[in-house]
């Protein structure tokens, strides 16, 4: 039985929301995007083809079926502009094609499968679901991804930041006996990791403050400091209780279910790093990636594995980053990405799924990774992936990361944003102790206060979607 909740998703139709903008605007640009970098791959493949006879047939052939996808793509901007039904998505031997064309044969009875008429949830995911259908039915083009070089870029410009992590982390070191000596010292460093997380996906600095424990007292104020300049900007702050919960934790272990990759991948390393390396409360770390390009940003077990060989390379960060990083902060962030390296291959950081996964993964190993890129709203996962829900029910916390996952723990359903938490997580509620961070990049909210929401309404009225305001949401089990 799925649950059914008390109010509807949002109404794409509605030209004053930001499902509709999104339609408009964004997923446009974003296929427009896929056209230029296939574009600029072919031309790459082409001059290879040139220098080198030998290779030219495959490279010749592969540029063909480069075209092919190109065609394909262009033809799905041009039909999403004019609110064209939804084509199914064809059989090409990965998971959830029948599970989609299913629910758009439903949305067809009612007339809602056409672009700008299917709820915006349903949308988002089929979308980039058939994106992957285009490569994956081309034998030259399954493994590509066609977001990884502006996930790439974006990482390879966080080195500033990057490196002063990793000095922190270092500096972290030398005081661990501190840190064991008293819980107090380590709640602040938690709550500041959890915020370096929330806002993981800038790049600045001051998303972590510089602590030393020599002056504690002193560092505690500038982290309370730091905190209530950011405050005003958090409408839901449940660090307390996540704190309150963790420390009732020994050795336990956290799932953290991924957002991006790049920057906040690395922010999301460094917590795990933090959580198992300097307090007594967690052993292990179980991350929870993507199996298919998804969402433009989301981690897959390639970008995972991508990401600490990066941080491994002295050459990665180093030769783009400005300041050139002295000798010093690239030894610190070697120790990081050594100690990183180390955990992955003891087990104290793991994957859902085998470490070395290649896009699309619809082996029987990879069965706890495909509901993420279900359009499913959380609080069916018992009926519909039950080993999952088992899974997660056997964690001391599982962590959500970013907007996308927000709306989907909630149904991105029309709540009345002071619905209590635990009503809108519908079922799912109270099956595991739950921690979503969020910046908030869609129209659903929960949870919150309702002098917040009017206090925030009249300040930003667009405070629901511009990125500026946060929720910190927990809920025990």
């Amino acid at each position: 039985m799925v649950f059914q909740p008390p109010y509807p998703p949002y109404d794409p139709t509605d030209k004053s929301g930001f499902s509709y903008e999104t339609v408009v605007k964004r997923w446009p640009i974003i296929l427009a995007g896929i056209v230029d970098q296939l574009s600029r791959e072919n031309h790459q493949l082409h001059l290879r083809s040139q220098d080198d006879p030998s290779q030219k047939q495959t490279l010749d052939a592969k540029i063909t079926e480069g075209k092919a996808i190109i065609e394909k793509v262009s033809k799905l901007k041009y039909d999403m502009a004019r609110d064209h039904v939804m084509e199914p998505i064809p059989a090409d031997d990965e998971l959830h094609v029948d599970f989609y064309n299913t629910d758009l044969e439903e949305l067809a009875k009612s007339s809602k499968n056409t672009w700008f008429k299917a709820p915006w949830l349903y949308a988002e995911c089929y979308l980039y679901r058939l994106l992957r259908s285009y490569f994956v039915q081309s034998a030259p083009w399954r493994d590509y991804d066609p977001f990884h070089s502006q996930k790439l870029d974006v990482f390879t410009k966080s080195g500033p930041s990057i490196y002063g992590i990793a000095t922190i982390m270092h500096e972290l070191a030398s005081e661990k006996g501190a840190l064991e000596s008293d819980p107090a010292k380590i709640k602040v460093f938690f709550q500041e990791m959890i915020q370096m997380c929330l806002w993981g996906n800038a790049t600045d600095l001051s998303l972590l403050t510089h602590m030393s424990l020599v002056d504690i007292e002193k560092l505690q104020s500038v982290g309370k400091e730091m905190q209530a300049a950011r405050k005003e900007f958090i409408m839901r702050d449940d660090q307390e209780k996540a704190w309150e919960h963790l420390i009732t934790v020994k050795n336990g272990r956290v799932d953290i279910v991924l957002d991006n990759a790049g920057f906040e991948l690395f922010t999301d390393l460094v917590f795990a790093d933090f959580l198992v390396t300097y307090t007594p409360y967690v052993s292990k770390v179980v991350f929870h990636p993507k199996l298919i390009p998804w969402f433009v940003s989301d981690v897959t077990p390639p970008d995972f594995n991508e990401t600490i060989e990066s941080l491994l390379d002295p050459s990665f960060l180093s030769s783009t980053t400005s300041p050139v990083p002295s000798a010093e902060q690239q030894q610190h962030l070697q120790q990081l990405a050594d100690r990183l390296k180390k955990y992955v291959a003891d087990g104290v950081f793991s994957l859902s799924v085998p470490k070395e996964t290649p896009l699309g993964g619809a082996s029987a190993a990879c069965s706890l990774a495909g509901f993420w890129t279900t359009p499913v709203p959380y609080w069916d996962m018992e009926t519909y992936d039950p080993e999952l829900w088992k899974l997660l029910k056997g964690s001391d916390l599982v962590i959500f990361k970013g907007d996308l996952n927000y709306r989907k723990l909630t149904g991105d359903i029309q709540w009345p944003a002071w619905t209590p938490l635990d009503e809108a997580l519908g079922p799912l509620a109270r099956s595991f102790p739950l921690l979503s961070l969020r910046t908030n990049k869609a129209d659903v909210a929960v949870g919150l206060d309702r002098e917040i929401v009017a206090q925030t309404e009249a300040k930003d009225a667009k405070w629901r979607v511009n990125g500026k305001f946060a929720f910190i949401s927990f809920l025990g089990k």
